[in-house]
């Protein structure tokens, strides 16, 4: 099936925009190289999304909230305590972002410069989504009885500040020191200690 004969869906200009992206990279990408690719005018993609800004909005959610939905997954299995829950929802968060740093370092290159230019609005949606999952286990822990903590919200942006070097984009140079994941373990140890009732 050629490009136009698909129908032009959200989803589809999406995809689209992140393979021009890895191509060309924030600062040469533009509408009409989407639309090119897709095959259509780029009036076409701007009755999807209005701005190229809205349009890189979109694009840095979709890619921030793959690591969302991985993570949201781990708050939902049945079984786990809340201690191997927090371990195992920070460990899932360090690996897909060296996923994203190491597997495709353009595209990783390319959404740092995104998330900076929308880190009012899209990756603050991003990291109120990610603590409010911690702040989901906390408060299961508390429930339980595992973990102590008179505000579950507090504490587990706590858990999500202490834990920064090993999620925020601004380290990620740093992800791929020796003895990086035995610091990443020691520091996952201390907090949980500190949870403990």
């Amino acid at each position: 099936m050629s490009p136009t004969s698909q129908t032009l869906t959200a989803e589809r200009i999406l995809e689209a925009t992140e393979e021009v992206l890895r191509r060309h990279g924030p600062a040469k990408a533009t509408v009409v190289d989407v639309a090119r690719a897709l095959g259509v005018s780029h009036g076409s993609v701007y009755r999807h999304f209005r701005t190229k800004a809205a349009l890189r909005e979109a694009v840095t959610k979709r890619w921030l909230d793959r690591t969302t939905q991985v993570l949201a997954a781990i708050v939902a299995a049945p079984g786990l305590d809340p201690e191997t829950r927090v371990r195992e929802w920070l460990a899932a968060l360090f690996a897909a972002k060296r996923r994203k740093a190491f597997d495709d370092p353009e595209l990783f290159a390319t959404y740092s410069v995104l998330t900076t230019e929308t880190a009012e609005t899209v990756v603050s949606e991003h990291i109120a989504d990610l603590t409010g999952q911690l702040t989901e286990i906390v408060r299961v822990g508390v429930d339980t009885g595992a973990f102590t903590t008179d505000d579950p919200a507090t504490t587990a942006v706590a858990l999500f500040r202490a834990t920064d070097r090993f999620h925020d984009p601004h380290y990620a140079r740093e992800w791929e020191l020796p003895g990086v994941e035995g610091e990443f373990e020691a520091v996952v140890e201390l907090l949980i200690r500190g949870l403990r009732r």
